[in-house]
């Protein structure tokens, strides 16, 4: 069996000691806060994800960036020169190009390093959702499974990765042209926090609203108590965008609840988060459908 190295992007939020412990490669994407130009790390060494979150309440400017197909060429290619194959799963490709410019990339790979095994899988899934299903490949890859059995398995798995969100600030969706400005705005008014997946198509869409914030965090350990599978022994990936107590708070509810015992909680990156905004929490488990 050829030795392989499993890829995904920063996009997928794994804290960096996740990613050391699996041996997960981790491509950084691009975002942009009031003009200056970082990184997105695992260990978030370019920019502290609390400074982050401070300058988006203070009113500052975040842009994203996809890779592009040459920063996949220049980071599989020593790899494919080593002679180790790629599995690369991937942001979806229902809210970035990512995946598309992948692709590019690996038709040229291809050509040129054709006795070397390339799979590019698109999660269809975001933030710790991906990194919830790229940490699932991870443990088979140390199991000894093949590429293709890791590969295979995350195809046939990803409809069942559950992706739920709320949001604290309705005017990041509303940049986004997920709500409209005057759903914003009178959202704010009366306290609406929508409750939103990511759909079976990749795309992030909004499906209850709940006045309130605390029911709307009740809303996501409700979704998981409808259609967790085997939660107990489950692993339960949480992330937030710089509201640590209320994720604990969800992990709570979903411990007494739903008896789980594996709970990683992390931030929201600034990739994801330059769109969800501040106060985001999120909640990725197994489950029947998404």
């Amino acid at each position: 069996m050829s030795d392989y190295v499993l890829f995904t992007d920063s996009t997928a939020d794994l804290p960096q000691h996740l990613v050391e412990q699996l041996e997960i490669a981790v491509i950084p994407l691009l975002f942009e806060l009031d003009g200056q130009s970082y990184y997105n790390y695992p260990d978030n060494h370019e920019l502290d994800p609390k400074v982050f979150y401070d300058g988006l309440r203070n009113g500052k400017n975040s842009t994203t960036s996809q890779i592009n197909a040459v920063t996949f060429e220049e980071t599989f290619s020593p790899f494919l020169e080593q002679g180790r194959d790629i599995l690369y799963l991937c942001f979806s490709s229902g809210l970035s190009g990512t995946y598309q410019s992948s692709q590019l990339a690996m038709e040229e790979l291809t050509q040129k390093y054709p006795q070397r095994t390339i799979r590019v899988v698109d999660t269809l899934c975001a933030s710790m959702g991906e990194g919830l299903i790229v940490y699932l490949a991870a443990k088979m890859k140390q199991d000894g499974k093949s590429l293709e059995e890791v590969a295979q398995w995350t195809e046939n798995n990803k409809q069942h990765l559950c992706q739920w969100f709320t949001v604290d600030d309705l005017m990041f969706l509303k940049r986004g042209g997920r709500v409209s400005s005057t759903a914003a705005v009178f959202g704010t008014m009366l306290g609406i926090k929508p409750v939103l997946h990511v759909d079976s198509e990749g795309h992030l869409i909004p499906m209850q609203k709940v006045r309130g914030r605390k029911a709307s965090l009740d809303a996501l350990v409700q979704r998981m108590v409808d259609t967790a599978t085997a939660p107990k022994n489950s692993t339960v990936f949480i992330s937030h965008g710089d509201c640590e107590q209320d994720a604990q708070y969800v992990a709570e509810q979903i411990r007494q609840k739903l008896h789980v015992q594996d709970i990683v909680i992390n931030f929201i990156g600034p990739v994801i988060g330059s769109h969800s905004g501040p106060g985001t929490v999120a909640l990725f488990f197994i489950g029947t459908q998404r």
